[in-house]
């Protein structure tokens, strides 16, 4: 699976949140449990998964662009989010 990213987004999401877009491509869309649901900003057709990495819950939003994964932001998971997911994937 190929991933791009804007680099400058990523060096801030790195400093702000300790998490990194490589990790999160490469961990994230490996086959693990997640849940993923359909976001529309800007006209454009975005995604939200929600994975567990190292016992914590992260969120990604990226969107498909030219037959790659486009990710947009990564965070951690809101407590919502967490509990959704944990109702899929007790």
């Amino acid at each position: 699976m190929d991933f791009s990213w804007d680099e400058a987004k990523r060096q801030r999401v790195l400093a702000n949140r300790a998490l990194d877009f490589l990790r999160v491509a490469t961990v994230m869309f490996d086959g693990r449990p997640m849940m993923t649901l359909p976001v529309v900003r800007n006209n454009e057709d975005r995604h939200i998964s929600i994975a567990k990495i190292d016992d914590k819950h992260f969120a990604v939003v990226w969107t498909w662009r030219e037959r790659q994964i486009r990710i947009i932001t990564a965070r951690r998971a809101r407590n919502a989010e967490e509990r959704q997911y944990r109702l899929l994937f007790p």
